[in-house]
């Protein structure tokens, strides 16, 4: 019934437990999982989970955060790109959140390896997984310069403005809704969630950060995906049901996966 477009389950924080995590995830009705990378390193423990579970697919690309890591160049990219139940390109984008000193200026390493994965797009054809923090202006731009309207993709774990919603919706992407969602500070992203079109909406976890209420503060799981799809029901004023059918669709058709039902 539900998806969760957005975790990491290849994280420590699982090694133990994953058996119960896709327990968890069948009793909630959440039958499939998007698994990100990080990192070039991690890369093969994320796809190694995909290969192993039918209901769970992978993506390349290195967080624009990471540092002191295998930098991407565009053929690590497509090569890995290429492997089986490869269905996306990222997690990738900005994140001017943390310059601990350093000015904008100072991030054009970021915005480089943001470009390589827009290239990595457009050449394999696949979408692309945006994070973007205080850095949506750059995010943006620099879509549109490289991207030449001919890339796909989602914002995920979106946190920004309703303008900012606006603009990617105008670049094509769909715009993904976390636990954040379920917080009482959210107010604001609530209203840009009543504002996004269903078609276009997708709902994660993130985990194992983010859990949504009532379980902020624990580890995160995708069984709680159906809680972020419970209040993001009420806010379009529709059945839970129908919007768990509608945001696995948009899943199946932006990543090019066959439908299950």
């Amino acid at each position: 019934m539900f998806v969760d477009s957005h975790c990491h389950l290849n994280f420590p924080q699982y090694a133990e437990v994953l058996d119960q995590v896709r327990a968890d995830m069948q009793a909630a009705g959440v039958d499939r999982a998007l698994c990100i990378s990080t990192t070039l390193e991690e890369f093969p423990q994320v796809h190694a989970l995909a290969m192993r579970y039918d209901n769970m697919w992978a993506t390349v690309g290195v967080h624009p955060d990471n540092e002191g890591i295998l930098e991407p160049t565009l053929e690590d990219l497509i090569e890995r790109a290429a492997l089986p139940r490869v269905v996306g390109i990222g997690e990738t984008g900005l994140d001017y959140y943390r310059l601990e000193g350093r000015s904008v200026e100072d991030m054009a390493w970021q915005r480089e390896r943001f470009r390589v994965h827009i290239r990595a797009a457009l050449h394999t054809g696949l979408p692309l997984v945006i994070h973007t923090r205080e850095a949506s202006a750059d995010t943006i731009a620099i879509l549109k310069e490289e991207g030449q309207g001919k890339v796909r993709g989602v914002f995920h774990c979106f946190t920004e403005t309703q303008e900012v919603a606006r603009a990617a919706l105008d670049l094509g992407f769909h715009i993904s809704f976390s636990g954040i969602l379920t917080f009482k500070n959210a107010a604001d992203l609530r209203e840009v969630a009543r504002m996004v079109p269903i078609e276009r909406c997708l709902i994660e976890t993130d985990s194992p950060y983010l859990a949504p209420a009532p379980h902020r503060g624990k580890l995160n799981s995708p069984a709680y995906v159906s809680l972020v799809a419970k209040l993001l029901a009420e806010l379009k004023g529709m059945d839970v049901d129908d919007l768990g059918c509608i945001t696995s669709n948009n899943f199946e058709d932006l990543f090019s996966l066959v439908r299950s039902h």
